[in-house]
């Protein structure tokens, strides 16, 4: 089976308004997501962000339940937190990969929005079946990853699709659906 990692990208991506900006990291979204990578078999869970602080910031929280009195209280986000790795930005989560795959990994971004080039996930599922290989699966936060890193993508996941217009999930909730649909037990 291919190895999968999942990056969540704090920059580029655009606000409400369409403007590119950097978004904050929260301790819900490295928790949950976290959850869900271990759940899931996915090797290693990157949080992209360019600002040094906030990169600190999760260290701190990862140390509390790792080696501090969260250890012991929550010894479950303690395994889940081991695939965390914090990053910069995407290019340094693809080199990681590479240094530890052996190869470049295929990048496939996700965006709510519809579009060309949007690979299915029945598609995905079957390719994360070879036997060899990594895959970068690259969710944004904010209103959605920037265009430059969906143009940069091999891949583009087609959108989940609900029963109306409305369409604009958490991005954990979004990476819930997808990892379940991708790795899930069929």
């Amino acid at each position: 089976m291919a190895d999968l990692y999942v990056a969540l990208v704090h920059h580029p991506v655009y606000d409400k308004n369409g403007a590119v900006v950097t978004t904050a990291v929260t301790n819900l979204d490295v928790h949950d997501i976290s959850r869900l990578a271990r759940t899931f078999g996915v090797r290693g869970f990157y949080v992209c962000t360019p600002v040094p602080t906030l990169r600190r910031l999760v260290a701190r929280i990862m140390r509390h339940w790792e080696t501090g009195p969260g250890s012991t209280y929550n010894p479950t986000r303690k395994e889940a937190l081991r695939v965390v790795r914090l990053v910069a930005d995407l290019d340094e989560a693809t080199a990681d990969v590479e240094r530890e795959s052996g190869g470049l990994p295929r990048v496939v971004a996700t965006s709510a929005r519809p579009g060309p080039r949007r690979l299915g996930f029945t598609t995905l599922r079957q390719q994360l079946e070879a036997p060899d290989g990594a895959v970068l699966l690259v969710f944004g936060t904010g209103w959605g990853l920037a265009h430059e890193v969906l143009e940069r993508a091999d891949d583009i996941l087609e959108p989940i699709a609900g029963t109306g217009a409305y369409n604009h999930l958490s991005v954990r909730a979004a990476a819930a659906i997808m990892l379940d649909r991708l790795r899930g037990d069929r």
